[in-house]
């Protein structure tokens, strides 16, 4: 029985031209070989199984190369080519830094770098995952790094280039890789599938390679699972099962129940795919990715961005511009939060179904409004009261008016079983006696009279309320008579609500008019200022209600000439001149002392 050879060693590159994905730094190395630009060091450092070692080996193999093309590759002809191909070439020494890690693996490599090749130009020395070095390992190769013999070439590989020390990467070249992109995956695995005869169809690759995330050899391993499973047969349905991945309709068909809110549709969708024995952080996951490549679908500029099946490609489009920009934000923040607060839940089901239903209602929870295509949040400015109808008119009372209910007067001749004129509040008699009896008809008097003034009273209302609407939307400017009496009406407010203290400061204030809309407050000492500072807030609405202007503002400043009057600073007052002084400014401190009946100790 011959041994089986995963594809990701099988069809490992040999030559710079067959890595895929990698043409930016592959181009690079073959210029550098045919120009002998040759770095002591390089550092190859990128996701995992994209090609950093298998560069690495390429790179060694061709600097050691006896008749190098004139392309820049390796002829595998040479005795070089072919011992390592082999195997047997003593030019090229690995290292596994993940378990050869300590000072004295790192000293051992130092000696043999001092011994120079048997045969060909450099002894390379490939050191991988190189992160792992200890920190006295790193140290120990600085110097050797830094300055090695003409004859030594380092290169370093990594995952995690941020591990590695400052002084290290300052002495290599330094080469990243980047993520191999699904569609040259794709390309890569319908290659291998010709070569070993396997029937795969499209949608069954780009899922393989979308689930690889970028690493090739993830990729090629997910290619042998699935043909052992499926007999060398790769469908989109069995790849999908295999990989454990959901399919996109169950998406589809999920944002069609949310648009309806058929929130018993989305729950029964919901439990069909947990039954599949899918993990609810998954479904998250995948339902967030679904909701970002709508967004990204919206605008013609991010459609490369689109990593999905040409199947899918169109419908993500068309979809798009059925659902709002603030719908599908909002959906991503709710699937968002329900991922990380998933492993806290205790019950996980019901932690997912709950945001679901926040799903649900998420159209019906905010008002949106398009404006450009953005939808938006609406912004009420003000609010509204509700308008009750009025059933029974009572006397009202305004500032500066007095309203009374209209009075119908009676005709001048009414007969006898004519109906009470409306809100007439002379009529003191049982409305039931005066209704005439039922068969007996209404004089032509009370038919004409009586409709007239019912309707009349309303119009006298209407046209009230309509006369006192337009005098609250005309707009007052600032003058000192009603300046003066707005304050006044404040100050009665603070006298009725026993604010003695902040009355006695704000009545000693004085006002001077700047502007229409401004004005100043001059205290006289800085404690007033304080207490002025303090009814800021409640004196300005009540200002800008009673000029109907909500630009009236003021300003409150200290009166100099005042603060100057007072008793010099280095004069000092007596205790019993301190408590006169102060009853003198705040009377409530001196009811305070009766009302406690306090005896002071000056």
């Amino acid at each position: 029985m011959e041994n089986f050879v995963v594809s990701a060693r099988k069809y490992r590159p040999q030559h710079f031209s067959t890595v895929v994905g990698q043409a930016h730094i592959t181009t690079t190395l073959k210029n550098a070989i045919l120009q002998n630009h040759l770095a002591h060091a390089f550092l190859f450092c990128g996701p995992r199984g994209v090609g950093k070692t298998t560069c690495a080996r390429i790179l060694a193999k061709t600097i050691n190369c006896e008749q190098v093309e004139k392309d820049g590759e390796a002829c595998d002809k040479c005795s070089s080519c072919l011992s390592f191909n082999t195997g047997s070439t003593f030019n090229v020494h690995e290292l596994d830094a993940a378990s050869n890690n300590s000072v004295d693996d790192i000293r051992e490599l130092i000696d043999q770098v001092r011994f120079a090749p048997q045969s060909g130009k450099y002894k390379i020395y490939i050191i991988d995952e190189v992160h792992m070095l200890s920190p006295s390992a790193f140290n120990a190769f600085l110097k050797t790094l830094e300055e090695p013999p003409a004859h030594a070439i380092f290169i370093l590989a990594t995952t995690e280039k941020h591990k590695i020390l400052p002084t290290i990467l300052s002495r290599c070249q330094i080469f990243d890789f980047k993520r191999i992109t699904p569609k040259d995956i794709v390309v890569h695995l319908e290659e291998i599938a010709q070569k070993e005869r396997i029937e795969a169809e499209p949608a069954a690759l780009q899922i393989i390679a979308q689930k690889s995330d970028g690493c090739m050899r993830d990729a090629l391993s997910m290619l042998d699972k699935i043909v052992s499973f499926t007999n060398a047969s790769l469908t989109y349905t069995n790849t999908l099962e295999q990989l454990n991945v959901l399919d996109e309709d169950y998406f589809f068909s999920m944002l069609e129940l949310l648009n309806n809110q058929d929130l018993p549709g989305v729950l029964s969708l919901y439990d069909e795919i947990d039954k599949k024995g899918f993990e609810g952080d998954i479904v998250l996951n995948c339902m967030t990715e679904f909701f970002r490549n709508l967004l990204i679908s919206k605008d013609a500029r991010s459609i490369s961005l689109l990593q999905v099946m040409d199947g899918f490609r169109n419908k993500y489009i068309a979809l798009a511009t059925e659902c709002s920009t603030s719908y599908i934000i909002g959906a991503m923040t709710i699937l968002t939060e329900a991922e990380a607060g998933f492993k806290q839940a205790k019950n996980k089901k019901l932690h997912v179904e709950f945001h679901l239903i926040k799903l649900n209602y998420l159209k019906q929870a905010i008002t949106l409004v398009s404006e450009d295509g953005i939808g938006k949040k609406k912004r009420i400015d003000e609010i509204k009261s509700v308008a009750f109808r009025q059933l029974t008119i009572r006397e009202q009372k305004t500032i500066g008016e007095k309203i009374q209910a209209p009075k119908v007067e009676k005709p001048a001749e009414e007969p006898a079983n004519h109906l009470p004129a409306m809100g007439n509040p002379d009529n003191k008699e049982n409305e039931t006696n005066n209704r005439p009896p039922l068969n007996q008809p209404m004089s032509s008097s009370a038919q004409n009279e009586a409709p007239t003034g019912g309707l009349g009273a309303l119009k006298k209302i209407r046209d009230q309320i309509q006369n006192r609407k337009q005098e609250k939307s005309i707009v007052f400017s600032l003058s000192d008579e009603k300046l003066n009496e707005a304050w006044n009406i404040y100050l009665e407010k603070l006298a009725a609500n026993n604010q003695v203290t902040s009355h006695s400061n704000l009545k000693q204030a004085k006002l001077s008019i700047q502007d229409e809309t401004n004005f100043e407050v001059k205290a006289e000492s800085k404690i007033q200022q304080q207490f002025i500072e303090g009814e800021r807030l409640g004196m300005t609405l009540h200002l800008q209600e009673f000029f109907n202007n909500n630009k009236i503002q003021y300003i409150v400043v200290l009166d100099v000439s005042a603060e100057n009057t007072e008793i010099p600073a280095e004069q000092l007052m007596s205790r019993k001149d301190q408590y006169l002084k102060m009853v003198e400014m705040y009377p409530i401190i001196k009811n305070m002392r009766d009302q406690l009946n306090l005896d002071l100790d000056y």
